[in-house]
């Protein structure tokens, strides 16, 4: 079956205009993260800086410098791979539109950015591994500024909060694709709605886009994008989405969601009367590396490369889309649900909260799981017992509502319903 094929090549149309992707900015070339101090003196001096990074678990610093610009350049071996890093202080004006831009702040924390006035800067490239390479960033910016207010990752142009990035500094497990790049939902007064990524280019990818959403069902095509952002970021350098066509998820009625890109150059000659995205609001920015999305609705659009918009599925999205995570991204989800597990048995014992935990279910053919949600209704030591939530796809033998006794080790995630915030593994910050 060729929509269940991965990474299959093929041919894109040649581009009729004569519309050219504008050379990356500094900040899509490297990644860009700014600490931001309390008070200026916790900027510390070059020697302290490399003293700081040399403390650092697996990091060893090779060699410092100042360059012409007196940015201290360290090349340092981080788990037996060198990375080259850039740190330079700076003043710091809080952009506010990266306030309400993925991370949650209270107003003590907006409070204490709009007060600051200095930052230190810390960028470096990337290695393959780039998940690896966003969390030693982490480690740095914590190691070298432990009493931060807060950092702007510049790169995905959003804030993060100091709680967020020390957790994720210190845990073994590295952070999510997510957690490397923001979705922008940028739309205007007629209803139409674009949705772009920031912060993919830095991990040598293109950024995606989902051109002429509407408000109605931008949220579904933000899962859409999520998903396809998360692939590629886990393929490592394997896969090209303007070539190559992912697998990303399944609608209620079992259509399958088939995804590839084309650069913006091309992509907006598929679209009439655009008004957000075309190539007049793309003089001076989002005119680099980045790519709308399309779809394949069959197997012969596959074969004969005839694209879809992914707004040809508005009317299919229906409440229970599945979209799918890779085993990558399944394997390092369920090692930090079960590393801060503690906080879902925890929440568990206040009557206000609902626990909803999922678990890994072998599917009927025994080759594969279906990871599904449940929801949690008593402990008794190391076993916990939940009620499933929804109907599975592929296990036959289980139903909505019914119970089951499970281990920690059957969690690939969970979610804490408080009465003011939805809590998962990979923003406890929150609590």
């Amino acid at each position: 079956m060729g929509l269940f094929k991965k990474d299959k090549k093929l041919k894109t149309k040649e581009n009729s205009k004569k519309l050219t992707e504008a050379p990356l900015g500094y900040w899509e070339e490297k990644s860009y993260m700014m600490a931001i101090p309390e008070k200026e003196e916790d900027i510390l001096m070059p020697n302290e800086i490399v003293d700081k990074i040399s403390s650092i678990e697996n990091v060893t610093v090779k060699e410092y410098k100042f360059d012409e610009k007196d940015i201290l350049n360290i090349k340092l071996n981080y788990d037996d791979e060198e990375y080259e890093v850039g740190v330079y202080p700076g003043g710091f004006t809080l952009p506010e539109m990266y306030i309400y831009n993925y991370f949650h702040f209270n107003d003590e924390e907006i409070e204490k950015l709009k007060q600051a006035k200095s930052s230190l800067t810390i960028f470096m490239e990337f290695n393959k591994d780039v998940k690896k390479s966003f969390h030693l960033q982490l480690k740095l910016a914590i190691a070298i500024m432990p009493n931060l207010i807060g950092l702007v990752d510049e790169s995905a142009e959003r804030l993060i909060p100091a709680k967020w990035a020390k957790l994720a500094a210190n845990s073994k497990v590295t952070p999510g694709p997510s957690d490397m790049y923001s979705i922008q939902v940028v739309y205007n007064e007629n209803g139409e709605v674009w949705l772009h990524t920031h912060g993919l280019c830095r991990c040598g990818l293109t950024e995606l886009e989902i051109l002429k959403s509407n408000k109605e069902n931008y949220k579904n095509h933000y899962n859409v994008i999520n998903t396809f952002a998360s692939y590629i970021i886990d393929k490592n350098g394997e896969f090209d989405p303007r070539k190559d066509y992912a697998f990303l998820g399944v609608l209620s009625n079992r259509q399958p969601i088939v995804a590839i890109c084309k650069s913006w150059t091309e992509a907006i000659d598929e679209y009439d009367n655009l008004e957000l995205g075309g190539a007049v609001t793309r003089k001076d920015a989002h005119n680099t590396k980045t790519s709308p999305i399309f779809i394949y609705k069959t197997e012969e659009d596959q074969k004969n490369n005839k694209i879809s918009k992914v707004t040809d599925y508005d009317n299919l999205w229906d409440e229970n889309p599945i979209f799918f995570f890779s085993d990558e991204e399944t394997l390092r989800m369920k090692t930090l649900a079960m590393e801060r597990f503690d906080y879902a048995k925890k929440a568990f014992q206040h009557k206000e909260n609902k626990v909803l935990i999922k678990i890994g279910l072998k599917t009927d053919s025994g080759k594969d799981f279906e990871h599904i949600w449940f929801e949690l209704l008593e402990f008794d030591d190391n076993k916990f017992k939940a009620k499933l939530t929804q109907e599975p796809y592929n296990v036959s033998n289980l139903h909505t509502g019914d119970e089951k006794w499970f281990t920690v080790d059957d969690v690939t995630d969970w979610i804490i319903y408080t009465p003011k915030f939805e809590i998962t593994p990979s923003n406890i910050y929150l609590l």
